[in-house]
């Protein structure tokens, strides 16, 4: 047996007849699974701030997608004319004939749509409301010229749009 390990053995040995035995961590283990905590933090943290952002941008694509596909087809419906700006949730929301008048409710006068349930919210600055420019309480960019029609949702800051 080595000079050292007598020491401690005779110190365990020791402080066990007193009744003095030691249990627990000492500062320097807890200072270590503190430290590996906080880095363990630094890492995920960015993470889940990054999974937000795009579940949020994978949302206004999805929605974006669906609001185009019906656009589409109320277009092959209505002779090739995608909805005007200034009627578009009317167009979208109601009943409508060929020649795009609308009545609230489907019938044999007007059996086409509805092509939307509500007007969509755009997930990225929660506003339902469409125009031809972005602002900040406009969710949807939309835009027609020559039969074209565009449509993109507004940022959070609604100085831009995003395309998807």
């Amino acid at each position: 047996m080595t000079a050292l390990s007598s020491f401690a053995t005779t110190r365990r040995n020791r402080f066990a007849r007193q009744g003095l035995v030691r249990r627990g961590f000492t500062l320097v283990e807890i200072l270590i699974v503190v430290i590996i905590l906080g880095i363990l933090a630094a890492i995920v943290i960015p993470q889940f701030t990054n999974a937000s952002n795009d579940a949020r941008n994978s949302s206004v694509s999805s929605t974006l997608q669906t609001l185009r596909g019906q656009i589409e087809l109320y277009k092959i419906q209505h002779a090739d004319t995608p909805p005007a700006l200034t009627s578009m949730w009317t167009n979208m929301l109601n009943a409508s004939n060929t020649t795009g008048t609308t009545n609230t409710t489907v019938n044999t006068t007007y059996p086409l749509g509805p092509y939307i349930q509500a007007a969509p919210v755009n997930p990225a600055n929660g506003q339902s409301s469409i125009a031809a420019t972005a602002a900040t309480t406009v969710g949807w960019v939309y835009t027609v010229t020559n039969g074209q029609y565009s449509v993109s949702a507004v940022d959070t800051t609604g100085s831009s749009v995003l395309t998807y």
